[in-house]
């Protein structure tokens, strides 16, 4: 590692407003722990000072896809073009199919000091794109894709090559022969990783780190977009679902007591304070005794809303206790009860979708949502579902593929109901275009933008009755 270019106090810095940028709460006291940690691990070994920094500044594992591209941006492996000498000391020049070999053997070998050069090896000799006037060589490039590079070496079509060279001269089973499968796949996986940060140091070298750190790297699990979130973002999603509910019932019970004390009941206090001269020294309050709400979920499980939603499912159930009743409904552009499959469901929490699409009636004549086909039925068939004690959610993107959107049916669900909410996670900027009728339902109900994990938990935490 060469911290010459900035000095180590200053790339600290920059990291942690990188991390705080990504939403990592990071104080001043584990700050000053992080940089007590480098203090007494040294600049020798640049994955010692990774894994300690990691120890002081982050508070779950769930935070590391983000720390560590970052970190990779503020200490980086090297500076500038890979020094790309062969065994006589002359500049090698770049060959694929070589490359390729080299690869295959750092690959069977989990050489992770050579994978890291012919990481830096590969971007250098075909990750880069244009030139600037004047440059010549890869230098000039006006920057590095790690998808341009992984897409022309393509290092996943080595496995082959690498298992049948452990084959050879040993006699594995089948059972064996699937493990080490699985193995080489991994270092495949953590191959491409490394090509993606070195990429981005080259490019960050170029634009500026914090530029890179703000648009290059990943958000974390509760920042991502659900509507975008790729399959291991909704998976962390679901694993921190009970921790999430444990706070918001935390939150909801102290809302509660709080509602609880109720209000001052002006007549007994102004009575009361005759024997005081008409001070009112001892407040009387009028004492509520709320009964607990209910809850009412119509959820859209279509396409990509669904995973929006499935997160959804999970939070309310996981806060069933707040409640005196909880009825969760899905559709596509049908309506069907799941209330039972959600509780029966939880230590499953991945197949919930499955479970619903498979287990209920959501989908009629076609697969596209219908929201006025869907919520004409709710109104019809589970009018009684909805009570004066029930707040409904409705959680959905309101696109309804240019049917009807049959307000008048959400007129009469909003009537019967306590309070009705819409929660969409589409941007604001979107409702009313293409075939989305958000606008117009915005008109007749509260609908708020909900577009991940963290403002869905805000969201709750405000408008969950008590």
């Amino acid at each position: 590692m060469n911290p010459s270019a900035t000095g180590v106090p200053e790339r600290l810095t920059a990291l942690v407003q990188a991390l705080r940028s990504h939403g990592i709460r990071i104080g001043t006291g584990e700050t000053v722990d992080a940089g007590q940690a480098l203090e007494a691990l040294g600049l020798d070994d640049r994955e010692r000072i990774r894994e300690g920094l990691a120890a002081a500044l982050l508070h779950g594992e769930g935070q590391r896809p983000v720390f560590d591209p970052v970190f990779d941006l503020y200490f980086p492996r090297g500076v500038g073009a890979p020094d790309l000498l062969d065994d006589s000391g002359s500049q090698r020049e770049f060959d694929r199919d070589d490359l390729r070999d080299r690869l295959a053997a750092a690959l069977a070998a989990d050489d992770q000091a050579l994978l890291a050069r012919l990481a830096a090896e590969a971007v250098d000799g075909m990750g880069g794109y244009g030139t600037r006037p004047g440059s010549g060589g890869s230098g000039g490039s006006d920057g590095w894709s790690s998808h341009q590079t992984l897409s022309r070496l393509r290092p996943e079509t080595l496995l082959a090559r690498i298992l049948a060279g452990i084959r050879e001269g040993t006699a594995e089973g089948e059972f064996t022969d699937r493990l080490t499968a699985d193995e080489i796949r991994r270092r495949i996986e953590n191959f491409r990783g490394q090509v993606g940060a070195e990429a981005r140091r080259r490019v960050a070298e170029r634009r500026g780190a914090d530029v890179i750190a703000r648009r290059a790297i990943a958000p974390t699990a509760d920042r991502a977009d659900f509507l975008l979130a790729g399959r291991a973002q909704l998976d962390e999603l679901r694993r921190t679902v009970q921790p999430l509910a444990r706070k918001l019932a935390t939150r909801l019970a102290a809302r509660r007591r709080r509602a609880a004390r109720g209000h001052i009941d002006l007549r007994r206090t102004l009575r009361g304070s005759l024997s005081t001269g008409g001070v009112p020294m001892r407040p009387v309050l009028r004492r509520r005794r709320p009964a607990r709400p209910e809850l009412v979920l119509l959820c859209d499980v279509s396409g990509s809303v669904a995973g929006f939603a499935n997160f959804t499912m999970l939070l309310v159930q996981a806060l069933h206790d707040q409640f005196s009743k909880v009825r969760v409904f899905a559709f596509v552009n049908r309506v069907d009860e799941v209330t039972d499959l959600i509780a029966r469901g939880t230590a499953d929490p991945e197949g919930l979708g499955g479970r619903i699409i498979s287990g209920a009636a959501v989908t009629g004549y076609h697969g596209s949502s219908d929201y006025g086909t869907a919520l004409g039925e709710f109104a019809e068939r589970y009018a009684e579902a909805v009570t004066s004690r029930s707040t409904v959610f409705v959680l959905g993107d309101a696109r309804t593929n240019m049917s009807d959107p049959n307000v008048p049916a959400l007129r009469a669900i909003t009537s019967r109901a306590r309070k009705l909410y819409w929660l969409n996670p589409e941007g604001r900027a979107q409702w009313q275009t293409g075939d989305s009728a958000a606008g117009t339902y915005a008109e007749f109900v509260d609908m708020y933008e909900c577009r991940n994990a963290r403002q869905l938990s805000a969201l709750i935490g405000r408008l969950l009755p008590v």
